[in-house]
């Protein structure tokens, strides 16, 4: 008799708990709704730096325009203000929030969800980059990475891939073909527009139109979504890429089971979020595809990320090998990323919360938007980014309300 007490206590207390975590979820998914829309969707974007008036300053060589982007992007304080950078609305972002929309829909019943979810699709569908075989998007700025500089409007396959999945999503809640339409077009920028390496019999897809860059996360995105799109279209060339750029980034699994950013020397880091990307990418795949053949690393890789990349709080880690800093990408898409190995992990749930829990705790302003960044527990970037913490929050925090 009195096991059976204390197992009831405990159930007590676990659903307690569960609606205690619900409601705190609920709030600041509502919270964070009205700091988008009272700021019409717009934020900053950690890599806008360029967009500032001492541009000039840089005399456009590389060295000085990435001081100039990675000043601005690292800076614990806000400089955009002085500098003349204005807020905007993001092509991923708008992806994203669309994406928590739908989800916020699912849950809820309440159709305005799925009306707002519809003009940020439509958003997207009027802002697509110009001039390439199909649909796809890039920065609403000029971008100068380590490799590479990509002019505003010019796309990139992590954009286009993201944006591509929030039409399949799309075309699978509202079941409006257009959507797909929409997705199957990025498949053939994809295919057309994109170089890429061959490495035997596999290949990866580069980064951009304009250059070669070959990096993990993007080409499993390009694959994610070409092998998703073709579950519903039967374009066999949709899944012979699909097939052989997955396959290129399952060889390169080290063998801890993680997977650097990239290849080339110079990218030879494991974070948290790009191994998160990675993840979710060989999921889409082998659902899409029927294929498990990849079964094996994918479970090693869920194993080594979820040990690897969290702190027994919750909070979570930046890097293999340190936390800091914390960054909200980091926070949003591990919450994503269990809420999409729920089925397979069910356990995950536990870690999803607490990971939740810290974040709108540590991370979220009392406006209701979340932070960009914490280097320390003094010192953080309250700089209220778009796409990068805003959009990413709103979609994992709604998938994450419709699991509990």
């Amino acid at each position: 008799m009195a096991s059976t007490t204390v197992s009831a206590g405990k159930q007590i207390k676990a659903e307690a708990a569960g609606e205690a975590s619900k409601q705190q979820i609920a709030e600041s998914i509502s919270r964070l709704c009205t700091w988008l829309e009272k700021n019409d969707f717009k934020g900053y974007d950690t890599f806008d730096g360029l967009s500032a008036f001492v541009r000039p300053l840089t005399f456009e060589t590389k060295f000085l325009r990435t001081v100039l982007q990675q000043g601005v992007r690292r800076f614990p304080l806000n400089l955009r203000p002085i500098l003349g950078i204005p807020r905007s609305r993001s092509t991923k972002g708008m992806s994203y929030i669309a994406r928590g929309f739908m989800r916020m829909e699912q849950v809820t019943g309440d159709k305005s969800w799925g009306d707002k979810a519809r003009s940020a699709l439509q958003w997207l569908v009027e802002n697509e980059s110009k001039g390439y075989s199909g649909a796809c998007w890039g920065n609403h700025f000029d971008y100068q990475s380590r490799g590479f500089y990509l002019a505003k409007g010019v796309p990139t396959i992590v954009w286009t891939s993201h944006i591509g999945h929030g039409f399949l999503d799309a075309y699978e809640h509202f079941g409006d073909e257009q959507y797909l339409q929409v997705a199957a077009s990025a498949c053939e920028h994809i295919l057309r527009d994109l170089k890429v390496r061959p490495e035997g019999d596999t290949v990866c897809i580069s980064y951009i139109p304009t250059g070669e860059n070959y990096i993990h996360n993007a080409n499993t995105l390009g694959a994610s979504l070409l092998a998703r799109t073709w579950s519903y279209t039967r374009n066999e060339a949709y899944l012979s890429l699909a097939k052989k750029a997955i396959q290129y980034t399952a060889n390169h699994q080290r063998e801890d089971a993680s997977w650097y950013y990239g290849e080339a020397p110079t990218v030879h880091w494991v974070d948290n979020f790009h191994t998160a990307y990675v993840l979710d990418c060989f999921k889409y795949y082998m659902a899409a595809t029927g294929d498990q053949s990849f079964e094996q690393g994918v479970s090693k890789g869920y194993d080594y990320w979820k040990k690897t990349f969290f702190l027994q709080d919750g909070t979570p880690r930046y890097y293999d090998y340190k936390t800091m800093p914390i960054d909200i990408q980091c926070s949003s898409q591990a919450i994503d990323t269990f809420v999409f190995f729920n089925d397979r992990d069910p356990e995950n749930l536990a870690l999803a919360l607490k990971v939740a829990k810290w974040t709108i705790e540590n991370m979220q302003d009392r406006t209701g938007y979340f932070y960009y960044r914490r280097y320390s527990p003094m010192i953080v970037n309250k700089t209220p980014t778009l796409h990068w913490g805003q959009a990413t929050m709103l979609c994992a925090l709604a998938g994450l309300y419709k699991l509990l």
